[in-house]
């Protein structure tokens, strides 16, 4: 039976390791998750250390909700805040590293390809959503959305995402976002760049 979504507030620095428990099970099955650490049993681990540097690097930008018992999390980036700083992006190799040593020519080829297509326009880009599977359908995932698109709509802000599912593009689009290609990582899955324009 699905429930009423419970209230969005600000994630909090208290809210980071268990949002990154959270958004490892969300997206356990993510195509490039997956892609990214292929070795099962340390999918977990390498997740949450993953969404822990993530929720690091964007909490202070004050767009990062949750929920009640945070079932799921959206991690947002502020309008042309989006790209990694040079010391951001060593921690973070530094961190993949041990992962994705054997594959990483393919793994940078990848990323470059959704770094290039990511959009130079002002936009507030949402770097992660995810609801802890065993609480999905219950509109956790829209609630999540609504402070910043609410924010989007007021400031007549664009908004971007990369879907790493196809099945998530309808519920997006139901948000207001729109397909805008198609990206192939390479000997890995597809990716969809999805803008959003504001709504009056």
């Amino acid at each position: 039976m699905i429930g009423r979504a419970p209230p969005v507030r600000r994630a909090t620095t208290r809210d980071r390791g268990r949002l990154a428990a959270v958004l490892a099970r969300a997206f356990d099955d993510d195509p490039v998750m997956t892609w990214f650490f292929q070795e099962r049993r340390r999918r977990d681990a390498r997740n949450r250390r993953f969404f822990a540097m993530r929720l690091r690097q964007l909490m202070p930008h004050g767009e990062t909700y949750t929920v009640e018992d945070e079932l799921g999390a959206a991690i947002w980036a502020e309008p042309e805040r989006w790209r990694l700083s040079r010391f951001e992006e060593i921690r973070l190799t530094i961190a993949m590293l041990p992962a994705v040593w054997p594959r990483l020519a393919e793994i940078i080829e990848g990323l470059e390809s959704i770094d290039r297509a990511h959009p130079r326009e002002p936009h507030y880009y949402l770097a992660v959503l995810g609801t802890d599977p065993e609480a999905q359908g219950r509109g956790i995932g829209s609630a999540l959305l609504r402070p910043t698109l609410e924010t989007c709509d007021r400031d007549e802000v664009p908004a971007y995402l990369e879907s790493s599912k196809e099945r998530n593009i309808d519920f997006y689009a139901r948000h207001g976002f729109r397909v805008t290609g198609e990206l192939e990582m390479p000997d890995g899955p597809r990716v969809w760049p999805m803008w959003r324009d504001p709504r009056p």
